[in-house]
């Protein structure tokens, strides 16, 4: 297996992970993400997230997408969108391998923070998390507007 940062040429196999793990969380019907639109949204003018992938000869088995985002109090920080491994292979290191990559890059762009989500409910990824040493904190409440919400948005 080989860790490394994903290309464009990777993203329909992300997308076929990105898919998979939105039926793992119960929730198919929210993906309306495209492969065009992370071409674009990863590759184009402007890009906005990055990927690493963890490769088994032509198979991409797992990815990590991120994104920097900045923080008032710590200064630049990375935001793990997702860490995803296909469900045959979880357990075999993949996910800690991806958490690394994340990890080196944020010691290499000299982050201040590096933070992600978990649902409440994915009891194995809390307690992968935790056995990293993670700090899992319940104190903040997300919030959100959907792209319905902000079409509809008033600004009177």
């Amino acid at each position: 297996m080989e860790i490394r940062k994903g290309t464009k040429d990777d993203l329909a196999q992300v997308f076929e992970l990105i898919k998979e793990l939105a039926e793992y969380e119960k929730a198919p019907e929210q993906v309306n993400n495209s492969v065009a639109r992370m071409e674009e949204d990863g590759f184009g003018e402007k890009p906005i997230f990055e990927f690493f992938v963890a490769e088994e000869g032509h198979d991409i088995i797992g990815t990590a997408i991120f994104y920097y985002r900045y923080s008032t109090w710590k200064g630049k920080a990375i935001y793990l969108e997702d860490l995803i491994v296909r469900e045959a292979k979880r357990g075999s290191g993949t996910g800690k391998k991806l958490l690394d990559a994340i990890v080196n890059e944020a010691k290499r762009v000299d982050a201040r923070q590096v933070m992600w989500q978990v649902l409440d409910w994915n009891e194995p990824a809390i307690n992968f998390y935790k056995k990293l040493g993670t700090d899992l904190d319940t104190g903040w409440i997300n919030c959100k507007l959907e792209y319905d919400q902000i079409q509809n948005y008033s600004t009177d």
